[in-house]
């Protein structure tokens, strides 16, 4: 399980606890900007152990990987202070190229020294800030490589792929009722800039960076009881 400390990996990794009997998370430290999610790790795994006993004897070791050679190469707003725009390619530079194909052809090699048939990941197409490694098609490419490359049957589950970021929210209540949504409030954290000085009613962030305005914009909608799938940004 690609755990990150964020929204969106901490509700699927509710959604493995729920469907597996062994879950495993793995995170990256790759010199992120927001590094504090990486803090926010252990809290969110002991809060789950504590507050959901159903789930804590599935819950099993945490791997955290030194992949600081991603930073390294990478000249983007998640990797150096520098201000989030748009490029001349019309991603972000929030865009960190290839970072989701290396996380997931690690975690199947640490699944394979393990004996684990299950990747999965919080990528997502519906509400994202158009990505092309958060895809659903890239997803089942890559799930094909690993596969014979690595000669195995994995499986890349992404539960998050088809759901706005309101229905992010629902899975989470669905899942573990008011408890995991205000875990996941108060626990995660999103902002890319890592600003986690003021708890808002959504969870920490600026407000002000894409991820921030899709937490917050799906959060809103899940209270009001709306559907609503918002554009790239």
């Amino acid at each position: 399980m690609l755990f990150s400390g964020g929204q969106d990996s901490a509700t699927c990794l509710a959604w493995a606890l729920e469907r597996f009997r062994t879950v495993e998370t793995l995170g990256f430290d790759y010199g992120q900007r927001h590094r504090v999610e990486l803090e926010c790790r252990d809290g969110f795994r002991a809060a789950i152990q504590r507050e959901f006993p159903q789930w804590a004897e599935r819950l099993g070791e945490d791997h955290m990987i030194d992949l600081s050679v991603l930073g390294a190469i990478s000249d983007t707003a998640m990797t150096r202070e520098i201000e989030i725009q748009a490029t001349a390619s019309g991603l972000p530079n929030t865009f960190v190229p290839g970072r989701n194909l290396l996380f997931m052809t690690i975690a199947a090699a640490l699944a394979y020294r393990r004996g684990l048939k299950v990747l999965v990941g919080g990528m997502c197409e519906t509400d994202f800030s158009g990505y092309p490694d958060c895809r659903d098609d890239t997803m089942k490419a890559l799930q094909v490589a690993l596969n014979l490359g690595m000669e195995t049957r994995y499986a890349l589950e992404t539960p998050l792929m088809w759901l706005d970021k309101a229905d992010t929210w629902r899975l989470a209540e669905t899942l573990g009722g008011e408890a995991l949504v205000e875990l996941i409030r108060v626990e995660t954290h999103t902002c890319y800039l890592g600003e986690r000085a003021e708890l808002n009613e959504w969870g920490f962030g600026c407000g002000q960076c894409p991820a921030c305005k899709l937490r917050k914009r799906g959060y809103e909608a899940y209270r009001a009881g709306e559907q609503v799938t918002t554009a790239p940004v």
